[in-house]
């Protein structure tokens, strides 16, 4: 015999439904998190996961349906999902891992980059298909388990598990930077067997049993009613995907930006259901409501366009001090741009239920309650697919946003009753909505989305895919910078800009003793390939993931690259994939400098990635990889250190500027005489260009010795400690900069040490430890200028008189002594003699050239000036005012 069931039972079933909804949104950020591992890329996890989870919610919640007619312990069912859920989330770490050496053994080679991201893509949704379906089968099993609540239904266990879920979609972020991943999905499905165990539980103790087919609500929604509710979750979906990419791009990383939009979405949906129980018991305003409501879903969703600018340059000037910090002031300002949608589509569901004729709290509502949120999550698939794959890399972003709002203009109208008023103020809305969408329908230029730091710059190129959007600005001197996502600057045409680039190639092609072909993990603008240019027969090829800096490359940054795009094979691949699917042997193998704090991107500081790369070199060649020293903070750096120090016991260090290289020969360290024997195989103007106008002693007194051993966790590929750390540190990196120099300076070895290391004849010892010393002066220098303290000028002058061929140091020098030269002039010096000086310490020095160049012309001097403007258009080949003269 059945018997009703008590009010505190009911409610304990709900909130133990709200926990499910936690542990179901915590398991898909943390699955999307270990998808970006795999692909490489965050979008593709956050889109496979989200396609997965709604698809899979939308046909379990239809089977589950079915299953709840017939079933007679609804709640043991539901108790054995969860659980199930929880073992696979268990297994899941050892599933993909698998499911990823089998893919690489089987399909990687000689599979195109999309054949290869839809190979993966497809097995991994298909996997993922079975726990979601699993989760959405507990949804008209647990309205089932309600059925003999009175009042309560649709409502509130749609919104209760909906708020559960919001809380779930931010509990990773908490998780992961303590824990980890693995540790992290661990605890989940803890708490998802503890839910199960409490499900058995409750179920014996509430009296669990119902006879099939009792309270079987027999309406259901028309064929009209469930494709324009499935549409509506495709609406939905779109947004959120959109969205993610847009904030993604001004805010937080795209990661943080997926945890707190899903949050914001999903609490919005729960205090939306909810608030919907006081609107079911007025009829009176259903007709009004169905008019309202895609009015105003779609209006807001279009207001958040107008609002990206502000938002961005808010996000880009404020002072966070910390990440919680950046996250609460983000997560609001996103709440308030983006609630009002979520509080829409979060009502509609209780109410359209109501509207159809179950579902109003009297009876189960598995029939239509369980039809719609089935349809609206197939929907929310479909959604979420076609935003990532077609709309966004087709339309871009916020275009993608207006579709999903015209989208839920259009759903809307299928429940609009059919009287003049209400089809009146639909239409008018609606056209006021579609002339609001068009202004804003393209991104905003660069210089109001980053108002401080590249005002007054013009957009010149923008590529959009599925990836990224990739930007090539030209800043008010005529310098370019390459943009990924906004946030990343992955490159730029300036003096200093490109002499970094270049180096990343200079170093690693001195070091060894003759190479004959390099491989570059990232292209960026093609500088860097750039300073290889000097070896003549030098194979060269290049693995580059982003299209846009491809193109960009090849089409905006040839003047400062030498058009080295004509002189070597390009390949648009994962470089992961790349060295493990390509068999070919390279003497030299560098790693470009890269943004590691972004999800996916860390594993390319693996001690798997730093495997592959040995695997891949020639017999003697060598592996540097390169990484900025103010994206780390110190324990994040010697866990890079000693991962690569695993892969390469043999690993020294350089030190280029602020930029550590980190050099893996795959046998040993020659130094010095492979060096020599390298340049005394060229040119001697060849040699020249080789180093960078540096000559060999002053990059060999670069050298920072041998990678010591370090008792600290590897970088794994599937166990990653980057990407939880780094985005911390990101706040703190001035102060993180300084321990690094200071305890680098405390481990440098000794000058006769490195000199025996690096095996220096005695004759040329004096050329190294001026260098050597030289360098470490430097370093201090910009030390003390990061502190404030006023003994880096006297260090540099000392560091450019031990070695003035050290571009560093002399453009530190140069740049000093420009800045001062209202000081020289007052002092009694000419402005054309203090130029002069300047342009003794550095004859390229590009702003030096340019002043002299106008003095001289304007004296009348046009031989001198015209001999000074062709000195500062090598410097600076792209700059605004030497191109308006041609």
């Amino acid at each position: 015999m059945t018997t009703r069931l008590t009010a505190h039972w009911a409610w304990a079933l709900v909130l133990l439904y709200g926990l499910s909804g936690l542990t179901a949104l915590a398991y898909q950020v943390l699955w999307a998190r270990m998808l970006s591992l795999q692909f490489g890329v965050s979008i593709f996890g956050v889109i496979v996961t989200v396609v997965a989870f709604m698809a899979g919610l939308g046909a379990g919640s239809l089977a589950g349906a079915a299953l709840s007619r017939r079933v007679r312990a609804p709640l043991l069912w539901f108790a054995a999902l969860e659980a199930a859920v929880a073992v696979f989330a268990l297994l899941s770490p050892y599933i993909f891992r698998a499911l990823d050496a089998l893919l690489l053994n089987d399909f990687a080679a000689g599979v195109s980059l999309n054949a290869w991201y839809l190979t993966q893509g497809a097995a991994t949704l298909l996997l993922l298909l079975i726990p979601a379906t699993a989760l959405g089968m507990t949804f008209p099993l647990m309205l089932r388990a309600l059925a003999r609540a009175k009042r309560l239904g649709v409502a509130e266990l749609y919104g209760v598990n909906t708020l559960g879920a919001g809380i779930g979609a931010l509990l990773p972020l908490v998780l992961l930077p303590t824990l980890g991943w693995i540790s992290a999905m661990r605890s989940v499905a803890g708490l998802g067997l503890a839910i199960a165990l409490s499900a058995a539980l409750l179920a014996t103790f509430s009296g669990d049993r119902i006879k099939p087919g009792l309270h079987h609500v027999t309406v259901r929604p028309g064929l009209k009613n469930l494709i324009a509710y499935g549409v509506v979750g495709a609406a939905a979906l779109v947004l959120e995907i959109a969205w993610t990419r847009l904030f993604g791009m001004t805010l937080l990383r795209t990661e943080y930006v997926m945890a707190l939009i899903l949050a914001i979405f999903l609490f919005g949906i729960g205090a939306g259901s909810l608030a919907a129980r006081t609107l079911l018991r007025r009829d009176a305003l259903f007709p009004m409501l169905f008019t309202a409501l895609p009015l105003a879903a779609a209006g807001f969703a279009v207001l958040s366009l107008w609002f990206v600018p502000r938002l961005s340059a808010w996000g880009s000037q404020s002072a966070f001090y910390s990440l919680p910090h950046a996250l609460t002031l983000q997560g609001l300002a996103l709440t308030a741009l983006t609630l009002p949608v979520t509080l829409m589509l979060g009502a509609w569901l209780p109410l359209l239920s109501k509207r159809l004729g179950a579902g109003d709290g009297d009876g189960d509502g598995v029939g239509s309650g369980a039809a719609l949120y089935g349809a609206n999550s197939l929907g929310a698939a479909l959604g979420a697919l076609t935003a990532g794959t077609i709309l966004m890399p087709l339309l871009g972003a916020p275009a993608t946003v207006c579709i999903a709002a015209l989208l839920l203009l259009l759903c809307g109208a299928v429940w609009i009753t059919p009287r003049y008023t209400h089809v009146a103020a639909w239409g008018v809305g609606g056209l006021l909505i579609v002339l609001a969408a068009w202004p804003v329908r393209e991104l905003p230029p660069v210089a109001r989305l980053l108002p401080e730091a590249q005002a007054y710059s013009t957009d010149i190129f923008r590529h959009e895919d599925a990836l990224a959007i990739t930007h090539v600005i030209e800043r008010a001197d005529g310098q370019r910078v390459l943009l990924t996502d906004l946030q990343r600057m992955d490159a730029a045409s300036d003096q200093a800009a490109v002499a970094v680039q270049e180096n990343q190639a200079r170093l690693p092609l001195l070091l060894h003793p003759a190479p004959h072909s390099v491989l570059f993990l990232g292209l960026g603008t093609g500088i860097s390939a750039a300073g290889s240019l000097p070896y003549p027969g030098l194979e060269r090829t290049a693995v580059e993931l982003s299209q846009g800096a491809i193109i960009a490359a090849r089409d905006w940054f040839a003047p400062v690259n030498g058009g080295v795009l004509a002189t070597m094979r390009v390949t648009r691949d994962d470089a992961r994939r790349f060295l493990r699917a390509n068999p070919t042997h390279y003497d030299v193998i560098i790693g470009d400098l890269f943004h590691p704090d972004l999800a996916g991107h860390s594993a390319l500081l693996s001690v798997q990635q730093f495997e592959r790369a040995r695997a891949r070199l020639a017999p003697g060649g060598l592996f540097v990889q390169w990484i900025a020293l103010n994206q780390f903070d110190p324990d994040a750096l010697d866990t890079v250190l000693e991962s690569f120090r695993h892969a390469f016991p043999g690993a020294v260090l350089f030190v280029d500027g602020l930029h550590l290289a980190l050099v893996g020969p795959q046998n040993h360290f020659s130094g010095a005489p492979a060096v020599l024997a390298n340049l005394n195989r060229l040119a001697a103007g060849v040699q020249d260009r080789a180093t960078g106008g540096e000559g060999p002693w002053t990059w060999l007194g670069r050298y920072w010795g041998a990678i010591a051993p370090r008792a600290v966790p590897l970088q794994e590929e599937w166990a990653p400690r980057l990407e939880f750390r780094l985005p911390r540190a990101r706040y703190g990196g001035g102060a993180h900069l300084v321990t690094l120099l200071d305890r680098m300076l405390a481990a440098r070895p000794s000058m006769e040490q490195a000199a025996r290391e690096l095996q220096v004849m005695e004759a040329d010892r004096p050329a190294f430890e001026r260098a050597y010393g030289a360098t470490e002066l430097a370093l201090r220098g910009w030390r003390m200028s990061l502190q404030g303290e006023g003994e880096d000028a006297r260090l540099l002058r000392l560091a450019y008189e031990a070695n003035p061929r050290d571009r560093w140091i002399g453009f530190a020098l140069a740049d000093a002594m420009f800045a001062t030269l209202p000081q020289a002039v007052q002092q009694g010096i000419s402005e054309r003699e203090a130029l002069r000086r300047v342009l003794a310490v550095r004859p390229d020095h590009a702003e030096a050239l340019r002043t002299l160049w106008h003095l001289e012309r304007t004296a009348g001097y046009a031989d001198e000036a015209e001999r000074l403007r062709a000195r500062f258009a090598a410097a600076a080949p792209l700059d605004r005012e030497l191109r308006a003269e041609k």
